[in-house]
Parts: structure tokens; sequence; C-alpha cells
């Protein structure tokens, strides 16, 4: 038997798949470690091998590598999920494998220690206060400018951020999150939460791999007061000056946190001339912003990070120069799903330049408004020679998806009342 790569939980939709794959490409074994596999569908749809075993606990994910190892050399230990970095940061350390600083990856899963070492650093961020009450949390909003962001310090794909317009809201949302014990993976959250300053400019990412920003990525959001990201564009259309300003500010955010091994999901918002990082993630996008970039660019950063896990040469590089955009369908108020979702989907396919459209909830299905990444419904993914084009026909092509959604019969009673 070949080596195993060893993934630790993994994200339930977009690049987990991938890793997996890429790792047998490679002519490893995955090998997928879960609390509950059932969580990933695609697990059993590709035949993936999985253990079950208690990922929150460091003693047992090493009593289940060691099980492993005597079956097959452990070649390498990754996760795509932003929750399971610094247990598999630590995995990989235990057994002697490539892997990001474990005591990097924990404090920066802590949002509000990266911002303090981020500041400390000189590198640009939101003015910002970390509270574990209530009361203090109107306080810090009282002393900012109004709106202000109030978010958990852990947390992935804008669960439990929100924009309060006021001191009510403030404490409203403030209460909701710090009387969370546990998050949706069921892992213990800590009972602290950010209130940050708003900032309005243009938001976007830049993909790190090692310390080289790899490509930057152009942000839609949704309606607040939820912050759903709704669509990218690869690479963004920027003016050069402010291209490089994204870029330097990325590189260092991820060297002074202690960074600098495989990929790094840096966010950044434009403040007038200046980026400042509302965040930066020790993994790969989400959003399925690798493949975009692999579409785009001809970078495989999902390959490269199996790569750099395995040990071997993993320094990604550029070949193409092409555009690609994505974009989610989301609704803007309660609706059901057509009962047939082939015909939306073969319009959207229709539109010149889509590669890809699909639906991630089933035929009259209910919907709502989406808060956080979990209410998207599908998405469209567009390819062209120029990013305006690209990015038309995903707005085209998404456009043809929400004809699939209509209003509830509840809804058509009150609107004929």
């Amino acid at each position: 038997m070949s080596g195993l790569l060893l993934l630790v939980e993994s994200n339930t939709t977009g690049t987990g798949r991938l890793f997996a794959r890429r790792a047998a490409e490679l002519g490893v074994v995955p090998v997928l470690l879960s609390t509950d596999a059932a969580r990933y569908p695609y697990a059993a749809e590709d035949g993936l091998r999985t253990v079950a075993v208690d990922t929150s606990d460091e003693g047992e994910l090493w009593a289940a590598a060691e099980a492993l190892a005597a079956e097959a050399p452990i070649a390498g230990v990754l996760t795509s999920s932003e929750y399971y970095v610094p247990a598999a940061a630590a995995l990989a350390a235990r057994l002697g494998l490539p892997g990001p600083s474990a005591e990097a990856v924990r404090a920066v899963r802590d949002k509000a220690e990266q911002r303090r070492i981020l500041a400390a650093a000189g590198v640009g961020v939101p003015g910002f206060a970390v509270v574990e009450r209530v009361d203090a949390a109107v306080s810090a909003a009282a002393a900012t400018r109004l709106p202000v962001v109030v978010k958990p310090v852990q947390g992935s794909g804008s669960l439990g951020v929100r924009l309060c317009a006021d001191l009510d809201e403030v404490a409203g949302h403030a209460r909701t999150l710090l009387a969370a014990t546990t998050n949706e993976r069921g892992v213990a959250t800590p009972g602290r939460i950010l209130v940050e300053e708003y900032l309005t400019g243009a938001e976007f990412s830049v993909e790190v791999f090692g310390t080289d920003a790899v490509v930057t990525v152009a942000k839609h959001v949704g309606p607040l007061p939820a912050f759903v990201e709704v669509g990218h564009d690869v690479p963004a259309a920027l003016p050069a000056d402010l291209e490089r300003e994204l870029r330097r500010t990325a590189v260092r955010a991820v060297t002074a946190l202690g960074l600098g091994w495989g990929a790094a999901h840096v966010e950044l918002r434009l403040d007038g001339p200046l980026a400042k990082v509302i965040e930066v993630n020790p993994r790969l996008a989400g959003g399925m912003i690798p493949e975009l970039v692999r579409r785009a660019c001809g970078v495989d950063l999902v390959r490269a990070q199996v790569l750099a896990a395995l040990g071997r040469p993993a320094a990604p590089t550029r070949g193409m120069y092409g555009r690609a955009s994505i974009r989610f369908l989301t609704a803007d108020r309660d609706g059901i799903l057509a009962p047939d979702l082939c015909e939306p989907t073969a319009r959207a396919h229709r539109v010149p330049g889509v590669v890809e459209a699909a639906f991630y909830r089933a035929p009259g299905e209910p919907v709502g408004p989406a808060t956080d990444f979990r209410g998207r419904l599908g998405h469209v993914i567009a390819l062209a020679d120029h990013p305006l084009q690209a990015a038309a026909a995903a707005d085209r092509a998404v456009a043809a998806l929400a004809e699939a959604v209509s209003y509830t019969a509840l809804e058509r009673q009150e609107a004929l009342t």
C-alpha cells in the first residue's frame, strides 16, 4: 500500500472532495478522519475511506494515526476545514510531517488575538474591541461610530457576523453570540466577541501560498446586515497601485502572524487608498475560489496544498491569463424552489461562457434569505478573456437560476389579500 494522507474533517462543499482526489492523483491514499462522515456526502459517493474518531480530542486523533501507521506510512496530514487547522497542524508536528506552526494557527483562529498581533506589527486593521459581556459590547459600540460589526472571535463562512445599526441591535446580537457555548460543528466556543469598526470600502481577498501573493480576488457581498459572499471575480480588475497595496498588506499579515507555510486566505477592505485586514484564514479559500483560480490562472492551489503536506515541491506557477467569475444564488425572501430545476439549469448553461451551473437544494424545497454561507442555494461559474465579460455572463446565468425561486403559497395568499 502507498502512503496515507490523513484528512482531519473537511468542508462540506467545494474543495473538500478535491483534496481527496488530488491525493489519489499524486499516488497516496486519502483517509478522512471524522466524528461523523455522513456530514460529507461526497465521501460515500467517491468511496473515500473514513475512520470514525472524535476529532476535537487530540489524544484520540493520535491513537487513530498510530493505528493507521501500523498499516502503511503516513505521508501527510491536512484539513480543508478552518475549524480543524490547529488539530491537523498539531498532529502533523507530532508525526514529524510538514505543516504550519500549530501555535501560530491557534492564535490566528482566535480573531481577537489575530487582531492584536496585526495591530502590534503595524498591519492595518479596523478599530476593534474584545468583550465578554453585553454591556461591554454596548459601551464599545457607543465609543465607535455606528454602525458597527459584531461577530464571534472564532467562526467561518460569515457565521454570526452582523452589522448593527444602533445600540439595541448591538445588545441583542451580542446577547445571542455570548449565549452560544458551541458552534455549528459542536466545538466549544470562547465566551468573547468582537465589536469592530465598519469599513465601507470594496472587499477583496488575496490568496497567499507560503509568503507569495498568488492572486487578488474581488468579492461581492449580499444585502446587509449579513455579510454573505454572493460572488467572486478572479483575478480582480484593479489599478496597479491598489493591487500592490492589497498584495503587500496580505503578505505582511501572513508574515506577522508566523504563518508562511502552504495556503492562507487573507480578506481585506479598502479604506481610502489603504488596505486593512478583515481576517486571515490559515487555509485555502472557500466559496469555490480555488476552482476559479485553477480555471482562470492555471494554478491548482488544492494540488499545491497537498504537495506541501507531502513534503514535495509545491510553489504554484501561473500558466494562464483568463478571467473567471462565480455567482451564488440566494433568496431575498421566503420562497420555494420549482418542482423542476432542470430547465433553469439548462438556461444558465446556455449563457455564453458559463461552464458550471448547479443547485444545492432539492426541487420544491422551502428557502429563505441567507444569513451566512449555508443559505446559498446554488452557483454558476463563467469564463472569459475579459473580467467584465466573465462577470456579466455569471450575472446573467445566476438570474436564470433565480427563476426557479417563487413565492410560497402563503406569500401568494397574502399578496392577494
